[in-house]
């Protein structure tokens, strides 16, 4: 597999745009990904019990048809908690996209993130989709959905499929309401492979859960959290079927660029100033090690210490006891980027000045060593700064 410099429309048969229509005072904030012809789709969506209004529309197309051939997407107004409006607004935003795309309705997915509760104003949605082109800036669709990120977040992989090239992109915007499963997310991804939808969704779904729901920025899960992939089969690789070693290529590459939108995510939280990646090691399962992962990551009390530089691994430790799982305590490794600051659950005295100049870095790796098993897990988060407080105070104003 080749990382490579692209964006969302890298992949065969896929083009996309991004603009500025007026959902936002100045910043672009509308845009569409487009397939040469339907493409096979699988998704996940958020767990929240509040769901958006585009995100029960785009589900309802997905699994009516099983295919998509274009998305159209808006920062700035999230459509959720709308009511009836929302849901026809939602509805009118895929029927307009479709129409001038001269494609059926439930090819065309929809997305929105922003401000909660406020109605979708439809004129801006018509200016947008009267500007908008196919073959347009491509690399402008990633601006199109970033609400409080301060960065886009785009991967390309290539991957040989015997005589054939298949290139995988993906787009994700993410900062402030992480928590998956999954955060206040929206991720998209396209590739030209020749692989089904049914395939697609084992794919995706045997990835999402070590990837994308294991960051966390500050416990909160929004209503719009939406993942689609996308594969158009432009590449003209044999059929990727299950159970076959393509197969197991294909979902490594999903995960790569999964897990590389994630850590950008985690990286970009609000107000952040340190990437924190947290690996148990030496779990009884896979579960235990992820639940404990994320529940270190998510502390906001180490979350605070790593902020302030202080290797404080009686938080850590403490978080890993009331992650939920049942092992014993009594010899537990922590490493703080590669020093010990904890061995066989006693405290290990470390070179203060060696620490400090570790804790300076803008990514902090946190290592527990259960040694009660073999499985491995992982979790990304970020520092909790004054700056996350003020951003959120001030997010209407």
């Amino acid at each position: 597999m080749q990382v490579i410099d692209g964006n969302i429309a890298s992949p065969l048969g896929f083009s996309a745009d991004g603009l500025h229509a007026g959902f936002k005072k100045r910043k672009i904030d509308f845009g569409w990904i487009v397939s040469e012809h339907p493409a096979s789709v699988a998704g996940v969506y958020t767990t929240n019990k509040v769901i958006a209004a585009p995100l029960i529309v785009t589900k309802q197309s997905v699994e009516k048809v099983q295919k998509m051939q274009a998305i159209v997407a808006n920062s700035g107004v999230a459509n959720s908690c709308t009511g009836i409006q929302g849901m026809n607004d939602a509805y009118e935003m895929q029927k307009l996209t479709a129409e001038k795309l001269g494609i059926a309705t439930d090819l065309v997915g929809v997305a929105s993130t922003g401000v909660i509760g406020d109605l979708l104003p439809m004129d801006i949605l018509k200016n947008g989709l009267s500007k908008i082109v196919i073959n347009g800036n491509a690399g402008d669709f990633a601006k199109a959905i970033l609400t409080t990120d301060t960065t886009t977040k785009t991967t390309v992989v290539t991957e040989m499929f015997g005589h054939d090239e298949v290139t995988m992109a993906g787009v994700a915007k993410g900062s402030g309401m992480i928590h998956p499963n999954m955060a206040t997310m929206l991720s998209f991804i396209t590739c030209d492979a020749n692989i089904s939808s049914e395939t697609l969704q084992k794919a995706l779904s045997a990835k999402v859960e070590t990837t994308f729901n294991q960051i966390t920025v500050d416990g909160d899960t929004s209503t719009n959290d939406m993942v689609l992939v996308l594969a158009n089969g432009c590449a003209k690789n044999q059929e990727i079927l299950p159970d076959t070693p393509e197969f197991d290529e294909f979902v490594a590459m999903l995960e790569y660029v999964m897990a590389d939108l994630a850590k950008k995510i985690a990286k970009d939280g609000e107000g952040a100033t340190k990437l924190i990646e947290v690996e148990v090691i030496k779990a009884p399962n896979s579960l235990n090690a992820r639940m404990m992962a994320k529940s270190v990551v998510g502390s906001s009390l180490v979350k605070t210490a790593i902020f302030g530089g202080d290797p404080n691994w009686g938080r850590i430790l403490a978080a890993v006891g009331y992650a939920g799982v049942n092992i014993p305590v009594d010899n537990i490794d922590i490493y703080l980027a590669d020093i010990p600051v904890m061995l066989a659950s006693s405290p290990v005295n470390f070179d203060e000045e060696e620490m400090q100049d570790v804790m300076q870095a803008d990514a902090i790796k946190i290592v527990v060593d259960l040694h009660a098993g073999d499985s491995v897990g992982k979790a990304w988060g970020c520092d909790l700064s004054y700056d996350y407080v003020k951003i959120n105070a001030l997010y209407r104003t």
